[in-house]
């Protein structure tokens, strides 16, 4: 007997497809960046406006005034503290445990951060005001990255997804340091020592063979709040807590820091990160001119991530292997290692929080930013994807 298909199946079948797996991740963001730019230049502007920046009627946290500061600067911490577990989790036993494995991936994260912040500051640099915004094109959006990676499916070798993997992951180790180093208010050395106490005593935890979480959990709450006191931006405590949580594995084969990435990576990756782009990527564009438009902010920003990041990420790459300095990836063409290096260009996430930090007190270069984000990203995601796509049939 034949079994009736359901009518609905073929729209299970694409769901599962294209929300499945790592590609699911990519494609909420491009949804939910999608949403908040129909929201920002709709009737719905002044609702979509208030609910983010709006006051709340009360907060436990004075400093915390409104749900965009909440998501900014606390759901972003727990999303830091995801990427310090992958980042301790790859340094410690994965693709940047030894020398020979980090050798290539950290030259071209570093070449991908240092051109695109040339490409920013040779057509921005000019201007002062605009200076603190050479780092909004240095970060790779790895959810974004591997989500257009995946579409393509096995027409990208393996060792070509791990790279491109291996070299977001030490981008966004050095996004959170410039983040740290770089985008500092004016320090309170109380709030910072009592910091620092908390941050020892979670790592005394580890030394003593604490693994149980909620200690950790507790005391990375206790270090995220001294910290948002302290003048670092607060979510570098989420990464700090990260780094204490325990890596040794048990007799089962497992371990705290496993255990924890695989609770949060699902909570970051489908509730926290698309909840900030909805929140940050919605742009009015009502009241800005085609001037505004091609000014050197989000032109700086656009050609850095689309120019930048391929030109830094290929170059490096290419001038290893003539140097003889590393090896390049297994099965990879040339033509694929481009594809790679433009979809590095995508700095959907951590280029629009980086974008916040640099202009804090002018909305109009925040969303000037913002469009400069969105079209490096656009533009590095379809060439990228096309590249590769091309480059599998040439194969």
């Amino acid at each position: 007997m034949t079994q009736r298909r359901h009518p609905f199946s073929p729209l299970a079948s694409l769901a599962i497809r294209l929300f499945g797996g790592e590609a699911g991740a990519g494609i909420l963001l491009i949804m939910v960046a999608v949403a908040a730019m129909v929201a920002a230049n709709s009737p719905l502007a002044h609702g979509y406006h208030t609910l983010f920046h709006g006051d709340l009627p009360w907060s436990p946290i004075a400093k915390l005034s409104n749900l965009h500061l909440w998501i900014n600067d606390a759901l972003m911490a727990l999303f830091f503290f995801v990427v310090g577990l992958e980042i301790k989790r790859e340094v410690l036993d994965g693709e940047l445990a030894s020398p020979e494995r980090r050798r290539l991936p950290v030259l071209a994260a570093a070449a991908g951060m240092a051109v695109p912040a040339l490409v920013y500051l040779a057509l921005a640099g000019g201007d002062p005001a605009l200076v603190r915004g050479w780092a909004i094109p240095a970060a790779t959006d790895i959810a974004f990255a591997l989500g257009v990676l995946a579409l393509l499916g096995k027409r990208v070798p393996p060792s070509l997804r791990l790279f491109l993997l291996t070299v977001a992951i030490v981008d966004d180790l050095g996004a959170v340091a410039i983040i740290a180093l770089f985008y500092t208010a004016s320090l309170k050395l109380g709030w910072l020592a009592f910091a620092a106490a908390v941050l020892a005593l979670l790592a005394g935890l580890n030394r003593v063979g604490v693994t149980r979480g909620l200690p950790y959990m507790v005391l990375g709450g206790v270090l995220w709040y001294a910290v948002l006191h302290s003048g670092v931006h607060a979510t570098v405590a989420g990464v700090l807590a990260a780094f204490t949580v325990p890596m040794k594995l048990d007799e089962r084969g497992d371990s705290l820091l496993l255990r924890m990435e695989h609770a949060m990576a699902p909570l970051s990756a489908y509730f926290i990160v698309p909840l900030f782009g909805f929140a940050n990527a919605g742009v009015s564009l009502n009241g800005l001119s085609p001037a505004d438009l091609a000014a050197p902010l989000p032109i700086g920003i656009a050609l850095g991530l689309f120019l930048g990041k391929q030109i830094g990420i290929l170059g490096a790459v290419w001038a290893a292997v003539k140097l003889k300095f590393a090896q390049p990836p297994a099965g990879a063409s040339w033509a694929q290692l481009w594809g790679m290096a433009l979809l590095c260009g995508i700095g959907f996430t951590m280029s629009l929080f980086i974008a916040q930090l640099g202009f804090p007190n002018s909305p109009l270069l925040v969303d000037e930013a913002k469009i400069g984000v969105l079209s490096g990203s656009l533009l590095s995601a379809l060439l990228g994807y096309t590249v590769l796509r091309l480059a599998a049939r040439k194969g």
